[in-house]
């Protein structure tokens, strides 16, 4: 895949802005995440290909398919990955860290090294190509599109298409859940991020004071919404993870809540 159609892919799902009250910053642009020690899910090492790509604008850093917007400023660095087809799940699969290593080249790789990423991008198929001849992302392709700067951790940047092998590990994250709150009247939508554990979710509750628990749908990524009349209400959140954990959050949002905000409510544990 082309460099300008993975920029346009990231550009397509940028979110125009997320104004927050709580933020979490990076003093570098390469910020890898943590396994758990204690991590039960460390699933068997798997083959794939990974390419990197170069940001020549800093809008490159922002957004995403998982709709995260600044990966700088949620947490995530440029410790990030954008998958393929058959690995993005149709954005479940946002969240979820992988553990990437560089193999069978004895040329390009850079021995001994690994790199953990979480996935925050999905990588579109071009259907110009065949899955052997260009088209990277095109199923039945297991693909790793990687920032240049994380690439360069584990190969050579002149390896270009690169074999590696992957596996899922369990996040580990600095702090609790964010819940970042945007939306119009009764349109609700909460995007989900530092999520520890499996990372990825699979359900998502709401509740205000006077209403019990809403369920919410999954918009796009880690973007859940609802329709339902919450203003002047506390919020609390209760989330499940693809493992079947769940952990809920009470009274994150005070009554005074604004649309813009994030909130910071309990981490599972890991």
């Amino acid at each position: 895949m082309s460099l300008s159609l993975f920029t346009l892919t990231i550009l397509l799902f940028t979110l125009s802005s997320i104004v927050t009250s709580h933020s979490s910053s990076s003093s570098s642009s390469y910020s890898q995440p943590q396994p758990s020690s204690s991590s039960p899910l460390i699933s068997e090492w798997q083959s794939a290909h990974a390419t990197y790509y170069a940001a020549s604008d800093p809008r490159d850093a922002v957004g995403g398919a998982c709709g995260y917007g600044d990966l700088i400023k949620v947490g995530y660095g440029q410790a990030t990955v954008g998958l393929s087809e058959v690995l993005y799940e149709r954005g479940q699969i946002c969240g979820a860290c992988f553990e990437v290593r560089c193999v069978d080249d004895l040329k390009w790789c850079i021995p001994g090294t690994s790199i953990i990423v979480t996935a925050t991008n999905f990588c579109a198929p071009n259907y110009g190509f065949t899955s052997e001849g260009g088209g990277h992302c095109n199923p039945p392709n297991k693909h790793f599109v990687l920032p240049i700067e994380v690439f360069e951790k584990i190969a050579i940047w002149k390896a270009g298409n690169m074999p590696v092998q992957y596996r899922r590990i369990n996040c580990r994250r600095e702090g609790g859940i964010r819940f970042t709150v945007t939306g119009s009247g009764i349109f609700i939508s909460v995007l989900i991020s530092n999520v520890a554990g499996h990372g990825d979710l699979i359900a998502v509750k709401v509740k205000g004071s006077r209403t019990g628990w809403l369920p919410m749908g999954r918009n796009w990524g880690q973007n859940w919404h609802v329709n339902a009349l919450l203003q002047n209400q506390p919020l609390s959140f209760e989330i499940t993870s693809s493992d079947g954990k769940t952990v809920t959050s009470y009274n994150v949002a005070p009554k005074d809540w604004s649309f813009g905000q994030t909130f910071e409510g309990k981490q599972f544990d890991t």
